[in-house]
C-alpha cells in the first residue's frame, strides 16, 4: 500500500525575483524571464525531492495565495479585510467599490506554464469563494447588491476551478486558511457556518467524480514564522469542515500542540469518502524533520485514519505571502524530500 503525499503549493521567492517585484507591477513582461526562471528551477527541485505529485511554487501569484485574481482589479480600493498575524503585522485584502466582479485571472495561467516543464501530475492550488467573499463592504455598493455580487463570485470560482479541471490539474485545491480564522473573528460559529455554506454552493456545482479532484485545505496561517490563528482550538472547525462537499482535505497537523487529540477529532467527523492529507512537515518551524519522524507521525495518525483514506502533505505553503523570507528555499526542499521518505517509510511498515 502506498500513502499518497502532495504538496500544499507555495515555495519561497529566488531573491532576485523578490527584489524586482517590490518596485514593478506583477504583469510587467520585463518580468517573464524571471518568473520563468523561478518555476523552471522550483519544478526541478521538486522533482528532485521524488515527489509524486508537484506545484509551480505559486511563483507568479503577486503578493499572496489570497488575493491573485484580483490583484489590480480597477473596481477595488486598497483598504479592506485585515488578517491579524501573531507576530504583530498585518496583511490587508483590496475591497470593492463598484462592481461587477470578475477576476483578472485565472490560476489555470499558472498551470498552464508549470505543465510546460514537467511530466510529473501538477496540483494547483485556488483561493476560495468565502475568502474573496471578504471584499465586499459592510456597506452595501449602489447599483450592485451582495446578492449580485455573490452570484458573480461562485460562477468565477466555478470557472477558474474547471479551467484547471479542464487542463488536466491532478487536483485543485482550495485554500480555506480564512475557516480557522473565522472561529477567531466570531466565536459563535455564525461566520464560519457561512462560509461552509458559501463554498458548498460553490462545490455543488461538480460532479461526484470532479469533487474526488477538488480539495480543502485549512491551517491557521503562514507567514514570517506567524500564524493568525493556531490559538483556535480546532475543535471549533473540524466539525463543520467536514461538512464540505470536497473529496479530500488537507490538514496542518505538525503544528499542533497536542497531535493525537487532533486526529481523534478528524476521526470522529471525517465521511467514508474523504481523503485526509495530514500535515507532517511545519513550514515555519526552523528545525528540519527527518523521514524517521515524518514515519512515526504517519503510523501514529494510521491508528485513527483509514490507511486508505490517509495521505500526507506539508501543514501550509512555505511562502504563502511573495515577500516572506523566513523559509530559505534550500530549507523548503529538504523537508519536503523528508516528508516524501518519510511517507515511503511508513507504506512499507503499513503493507506489512
Amino acid at each position: 500500500m502506498t500513502i499518497p503525499t502532495e504538496p500544499i503549493g507555495s515555495i519561497p521567492r529566488p531573491p532576485e525575483l523578490i527584489e524586482a517585484l517590490a518596485d514593478r507591477d506583477h504583469m510587467d513582461p520585463k518580468l517573464d524571464a524571471l518568473y520563468e526562471i523561478a518555476i523552471r528551477d522550483t519544478i526541478e527541485r521538486f522533482e528532485a525531492t521524488g515527489s509524486p505529485v508537484i506545484t509551480d511554487g505559486e511563483q507568479r501569484k503577486y503578493h499572496n495565495f489570497w488575493t491573485y485574481p484580483v490583484d489590480g482589479h480597477p473596481h477595488t480600493t486598497p483598504d479592506g479585510f485585515i488578517i491579524p498575524f501573531e507576530a504583530g503585522h498585518n496583511r490587508r485584502m483590496p475591497q470593492l467599490k463598484s462592481g461587477p466582479f470578475r477576476y483578472r485571472l485565472y490560476a489555470d495561467r499558472y498551470l498552464d506554464s508549470a505543465m510546460r516543464h514537467t511530466r510529473v501530475p501538477v496540483k494547483q492550488a485556488v483561493i476560495s469563494a468565502s475568502a474573496l467573499s471578504l471584499m465586499y463592504p459592510a456597506t452595501e455598493i449602489p447599483g450592485y447588491s451582495r446578492a449580485q455580487f455573490i452570484d458573480d463570485l461562485l460562477r468565477e470560482h466555478e470557472t477558474e476551478i474547471r479551467r484547471c479541471l479542464g487542463k488536466g490539474a491532478h487536483k485543485v485545491q482550495i485554500d480555506f486558511t480564512e475557516g480557522r480564522l473565522a472561529m477567531k473573528l466570531d466565536p459563535t460559529g455564525k461566520l464560519l457556518n457561512s462560509f461552509i455554506d458559501l463554498n458548498n454552493l460553490a462545490l455543488s456545482r461538480f460532479t461526484s467524480e470532479e469533487l474526488m479532484r477538488i480539495g480543502i485545505h485549512t491551517c491557521p496561517g503562514s507567514d514570517q514564522n506567524s500564524t493568525h490563528s493556531a490559538d483556535v482550538d480546532y475543535a471549533e472547525l473540524l466539525p463543520s469542515l467536514f461538512h464540505l462537499k470536497a473529496g479530500n482535505f488537507y490538514i496542518a497537523l505538525a503544528g499542533e500542540q497536542d497531535y493525537v487529540r487532533v486526529l481523534k477529532i478528524i476521526r470522529a467527523h471525517m465521511k467514508p469518502d474523504q481523503r485526509i492529507f495530514i500535515g507532517v512537515v511545519a513550514p515555519i518551524d526552523p528545525h528540519i524533520e527527518n523521514p524517521e519522524q515524518i514515519r512515526d507521525r504517519i503510523l501514529e495518525a494510521a491508528k485513527y485514519i483509514p490507511v486508505d483514506q490517509l495521505g500526507t502533505t506539508d501543514d501550509c505553503g512555505f511562502a504563502p505571502f511573495c515577500d516572506d523570507t523566513s523559509t530559505s528555499r534550500d530549507t523548503a526542499f529538504e523537508k519536503i524530500q523528508a516528508r516524501v521518505i518519510g511517507t515511503a517509510l511508513a507504506s512499507k511498515v503499513l503493507a506489512g
